[in-house]
């Protein structure tokens, strides 16, 4: 069963179509993987999928429900969650007081900090994001200024907030981006942790191949703001559209 379906999206920036026709199903409780050349659409794909961009054409729906013209917290309260390309935290915050952020927010979106509104009591935030901080394998670092954590860290509590919300999809923008080998490998066995412990589904924008073969169930190719294929990664591995968009090379080359 698709959770997000996108159909016949198109979205121009003056003379550049940035998408054109594109199509895209997410099974429930999968991981699936958007990947492509620079410059194939992605960045403007998952744009549109969290309401940062209307497009031109065709519609993209959440579990049934229309994401089109709604407010970034109007998504976040759909049960969607957005992991950026740079990790979105409060550098001067602690790693504890960034996570106790979102513990604190309506699912309205409205952020108070002067008011108790998604729990009953001071101790119950700090509470929930102390379990979320154990969770991620971060509680050692609660005291921490975010800003002096490394990228990897930086991602993983990122990640947290993102999960305190208990969204039903997560969207990741390059999350290993930027990041050292080991930095990458921890990411994946987080991510991987996530989908087996929580019914939630994944869908990762990625360079790192690396990253989309150890995670990914389902990948679609774009190129040049168009779907090439979709496939498990077994089938997309060495499938010559795809060898053509990132290495030029001709579908009829030996």
């Amino acid at each position: 069963m698709a959770i997000l379906e996108v159909k016949n999206v198109g979205k121009r920036f003056g003379g550049l179509q940035a998408l054109s026709d594109v199509n895209l199903s997410v099974a429930e409780n999968s991981v699936h993987a958007i990947i492509g050349p620079n410059g194939a659409g992605k960045s403007t794909l998952l744009n549109c999928l969290v309401g940062k961009l209307i497009p031109d054409t065709g519609s993209v729906m959440f579990d049934g429900q229309s994401v089109l013209g709604r407010k970034p917290y109007e998504i976040n309260q759909m049960g969607i969650s957005r992991v950026f390309q740079t990790p979105e935290i409060f550098g001067d915050l602690s790693v504890q007081e960034n996570m106790m952020i979102p513990c604190f927010a309506k699912r309205d979106g409205a952020f108070q900090m002067n008011a108790l509104t998604a729990m009953s009591s001071q101790r119950d935030v700090i509470e929930k994001a102390e379990e979320m901080l154990v969770e991620m394998k971060l509680a050692d670092k609660r005291h921490m200024h975010a800003a002096s954590m490394s990228r990897g860290d930086k991602r993983r509590l990122e990640i947290a907030m993102c999960l305190s919300q208990d969204p039903r999809l997560l969207l990741l923008d390059e999350p290993t981006a930027g990041m050292a080998r080991a930095d990458t490998n921890n990411t994946i066995d987080l991510l991987k942790q996530i989908k087996d412990e929580r019914d939630i589904t994944i869908a990762i924008i990625e360079h790192d191949m690396h990253v989309v073969f150890s995670l990914a169930e389902r990948i679609t190719v774009l190129a040049q703001g168009t779907p090439l294929v979709e496939d498990t990664p077994d089938n997309i591995k060495g499938h010559p559209k795809v060898r053509e968009a990132y290495l030029g090379e001709s579908q009829d080359a030996a």
